[in-house]
């Protein structure tokens, strides 16, 4: 019926992939001996969860349950395979990774020590990302392109930057050290050293410490579509007035 031999083909193809899960599994037996370096920035990252997170009680409890720490962790395996160009079983980590915390980070990402995830479901980080040291995001953020650049896409995080729940930063600019990205806030161009920055887009309302003149109230925001609700009405009334006066 077929022009070929189906069972020396499965054959072929059970080869195939068993030499690549022996070669995978070598590699990742080789990285059991954690590096020293990935140690370090290992306990530097403990450390960060039980400065920043109230919740965490032990260094036990943020290695066994904190699923950011586990994704960090991955990513810490990822990225040195990736650097090596091991390119597929780095993909491979990041994937489970992702399937196990809820957390994406792409494993050609440069992360700095002391990197706090909290909660983290929702969490993207893209390729070309580069996040500086001690920085703290929380879930559904995303760190992403614009699907218009090429080679560097995506953003880069100063030292000290925090980014609130759900809050996008898109593109490839730099968000200064020490900066605050609100919740739900979309950046999408350069933050300077030292802001706070919220809205959608977002907009610098703090600059080292103090509050920059064109500053928005982000709790009593007029509603558009209440304003021109009104407008028609009083349009409608001034439109009947007219009528009712007429002879």
């Amino acid at each position: 019926m077929f022009d070929f031999d189906i069972e020396t083909e499965l054959r072929t193809v059970h080869s195939a992939l068993r030499g690549l899960y022996k070669r995978t599994s070598r590699r990742v037996r080789q990285l059991a001996l954690v590096p020293d370096k990935i140690r370090a920035e290992i306990r530097d990252d403990i450390a960060a969860v039980r400065q920043r997170d109230p919740a965490a009680k032990s260094d036990v409890e943020v290695l066994l349950l904190s699923s950011g720490v586990h994704a960090i962790l991955a990513y810490r395996v990822a990225h040195k395979l990736y650097l090596s160009k091991h390119y597929f079983p780095a993909r491979l980590i990041s994937q489970v990774a992702r399937a196990a915390t809820g957390i994406e980070i792409h494993p050609g990402a440069t992360i700095g020590k002391g990197f706090f995830i909290d909660h983290g479901m929702g969490v993207v980080i893209g390729e070309t990302t580069e996040i500086g040291n001690n920085c703290s995001i929380y879930q559904g953020v995303t760190l992403g392109g614009t699907g218009k650049d090429v080679g560097k896409r995506h953003p880069t995080l100063g030292n000290n930057v925090m980014v609130g729940a759900g809050a996008k930063v898109l593109g490839p600019f730099t968000i200064g050290d020490n900066t605050k990205i609100a919740a739900g806030a979309v950046v999408l161009k350069e933050i300077p050293d030292e802001s706070t920055a919220v809205g959608v887009p977002a907009r610098v309302v703090r600059q080292q410490g103090r509050r920059v003149s064109d500053d928005v109230d982000q709790v009593h925001v007029p509603d558009p579509v209440a304003q021109e609700i009104a407008r028609l009405e009083a349009r409608i009334k001034e439109l009947e007035d007219a009528r009712n006066e007429a002879p």
